[in-house]
């Protein structure tokens, strides 16, 4: 069995892939800003997984080098490390202020490379591990609303591609896993607001897309089902798209030219644009 340490591990997508390795008999570090408000250490306690609670903020240098400093997440006794920590905004790019695309880019980039980079050398030692960086389909598609988002996302993609390139020599894989709309309380009950005066009228769709979508389903398991196809080395592909609707929004864009897909906004008034989304989706 293996070890693995994850980001983002109090609740959603990070939680669901910490229960999920655990109980498939893997060791577990499960990581976040306030342990104290994570129920896994009860779960662990109660179903007797091996899994240990630690606090990670993964914006802060100091918060990275003190947690792969102690004897639980010392990087040459962990054998994958999932970057899951993650925020979201949904703002036009006019509206967005420098400190919130900073704090996205912070988070959803920065962090992820934090960690990376903390983990990496023993691995290239010892010549053997896997890196698993939780992605989004908006990595691949940048759309009105969530351009800040979509940058950081495109940014993982492609820092994870050039580190699979200079790792695999060393018998390290990195994978990526690219979820689309999953329940999680990111997407649904702490959904992000727009900024009510904003002259752009993409903020308040989205956020109308997002209602109407079926986000009662997927749940984050498929997220740790893809996970554990990695991990289980089932699925060996770079890029791994998840949850049943990842597919067909990543088929929608690509049939598209760029041309198409910008004009396309033009049509948020007749709801055509959301209708093909929602298609995309497996909605009605």
């Amino acid at each position: 069995m293996a070890k693995a340490l994850i980001t983002g591990a109090s609740k959603g997508i990070g939680r669901e892939i910490a229960l999920s390795l655990a109980r498939a008999g893997h060791e577990v570090v499960a990581t976040m800003r306030n342990p104290a408000g994570c129920d896994l250490a009860d779960i662990a306690t109660r179903e007797n997984l091996s899994i240990t609670v630690a606090e990670l903020d993964v914006d802060d240098d100091a918060s990275v080098a003190r947690l792969f400093a102690t004897d639980a997440a010392k990087p040459d006794s962990l054998d994958i490390l999932v970057n899951n920590a993650g925020i979201l905004t949904i703002n036009a790019i006019e509206d967005e202020s420098m400190a919130e695309m900073q704090a996205v880019m912070n988070t959803n980039y920065f962090g992820t490379v934090r960690c990376m980079k903390a983990v990496a050398p023993a691995m290239r030692e010892r010549g053997g591990g896997l890196i698993i960086n939780i992605s989004s389909i908006a990595g691949r598609i940048s759309m009105f609303a969530m351009g800040s988002y979509a940058a950081s996302k495109y940014a993982v993609e492609a820092v994870s591609e050039a580190f699979a390139q200079e790792l695999a020599p060393f018998g390290v894989r990195v994978a990526l896993v690219e979820p689309g709309i999953i329940a999680t309380s990111m997407a649904v009950a702490n959904l992000p607001k727009p900024n009510a005066d904003s002259a752009y009228p993409h903020g308040g769709r989205m956020l109308a897309f997002y209602a109407e979508t079926p986000v009662s389903g997927p749940p984050p398991s498929v997220v740790a089902d893809a996970v554990m196809d990695i991990v289980s080395g089932k699925t060996t592909a770079l890029r791994t798209p998840c949850g049943p609707d990842a597919a067909g929004f990543l088929q929608l864009r690509g049939s598209l030219t760029d041309e198409a897909w910008i004009g396309l906004s033009d049509t948020l008034d007749d709801g055509l644009f959301f209708e093909r989304f929602a298609a995309a989706s497996g909605g009605d």
